[in-house]
């Protein structure tokens, strides 16, 4: 997976208690490269995201969430996206948002850059690998 980016919104969002970090639903949004998130953006309706026809769930499980030693991770088991159907949109960015909250609706977590736009065709997958990269706190 390409590497972490914050949105700054996320960290205030922690402080007002909008996460519920091990509980709530967190959803993979994705924009294509000329919808690139910026590090101010705050809510889902910021973005632009990609129609997600042919694509299959978004939703996100989260494997662990620990704090030890004064440090919190949160990981997410790995996301397989499949195209089913015809091809998928071509998209650039992988955006982690909080489905659950009302107020403020769908708040950013942090997104990550593959570099280029990527096609899924009818019957490709991608992995998104969570496993060891969704975020720490310290």
């Amino acid at each position: 997976m390409a590497a972490y980016n914050k949105f700054n919104q996320f960290v205030e969002d922690l402080s007002d208690k909008v996460h519920a970090c091990g509980s709530d639903q967190f959803t993979v949004a994705l924009c294509a490269d000329a919808n690139a998130p910026v590090a101010t953006n705050s809510v889902l309706a910021d973005l632009t995201e990609i129609a997600y026809t042919n694509l299959s769930s978004r939703n996100l499980t989260t494997s662990s969430h620990a704090e030890a030693a004064g440090i919190y991770t949160q990981l997410f088991a790995d996301l397989v996206l499949t195209a089913s159907g015809g091809s998928a949109a071509a998209f650039r960015y992988v955006v982690v948002y909080n489905n659950t909250p009302t107020s403020p609706a769908d708040p950013l977590v942090c997104w990550y850059d593959y570099g280029s736009d990527l096609t899924l065709a009818d019957g490709e997958t991608l992995t998104l690998d969570f496993t060891t990269s969704t975020w720490t706190l310290s």
